[in-house]
């Protein structure tokens, strides 16, 4: 079921991501992407097994900003896809700021949810730190190389339009290297036995390439939608 429910996810968030840009546009683009970086960050708590591999969740919904920074960069220009990272990091840290600020009340005697809540974000400021460094690092590293590479090809063919697959996945590839060792390496180095830890960069590696893949035929019809409209 894992293996099911990831695959199912993949198409469900890129659509929504495709869907947004569609209706609302670049304004949509950077809240779905805030959201998004907000769950993420909560959700990469979780360690399941699929595929095979241990792996923490979160992958899908990371590997979709990357997605949405790429349509931004195609449709929108350069600036808009880093305002998209400026926004993402913003939320990052505004969730965090305003779940410590929970802890500083006394909970009530029949309270029953404080305990759980501290459990799951009592972890959040390193979780935080990771992601913003793997975040930031490898997001401003995505934008940078789609240009270049685009920059690259629109001279070697004279055409602009051309080679969207290639720029699309070399930069979100590389990007993704960088991201996925900075944020697991920070994240959980100490939590989760070394074995475990390398584990989890490798799986979740593979699962970004394939999401990379995956992300190309939407980022085409994102381009596309874009014209019709």
């Amino acid at each position: 079921m894992n293996e099911l429910i990831l695959i199912i996810s993949v198409v469900i968030i890129y659509s929504a991501t495709v869907f947004t840009y569609k209706f609302f546009g670049k304004s949509g683009i950077y809240v779905f992407n805030a959201i998004i970086t907000i769950l993420a960050n909560i959700e990469v708590l979780i360690l399941v097994k699929a595929f095979g591999m241990e792996q923490t969740l979160g992958n899908v919904l990371f590997a979709s900003t990357y997605l949405m920074t790429d349509i931004l960069s195609e449709n929108e220009g350069k600036k808009a896809a880093h305002k998209a990272v400026h926004l993402g990091m913003f939320a990052a840290v505004t969730m965090v700021v305003v779940s410590q600020s929970w802890f500083l009340y006394t909970p009530a005697e029949s309270d029953w949810v404080t305990p759980a809540l501290k459990t799951v974000f009592s972890v959040t400021p390193r979780l935080l730190f990771a992601s913003l460094l793997g975040y930031i690092v490898s997001q401003k590293l995505d934008v940078f190389l789609y240009h270049k590479i685009w920059s690259f090809t629109e001279k070697k063919t004279g055409d602009k339009k051309k080679f969207l697959w290639l720029r699309n996945n070399c930069a979100t590839l590389t990007a993704q290297i960088v991201n996925t060792v900075l944020f697991n390496v920070v994240a959980f180095y100490g939590v989760y036995p070394t074995k475990t830890l390398v584990s989890i960069i490798v799986s979740g590696y593979l699962i970004y390439v394939v999401t990379s893949l995956l992300d190309t035929p939407f980022l085409y019809l994102a381009r596309k939608l874009t014209k019709k409209a």
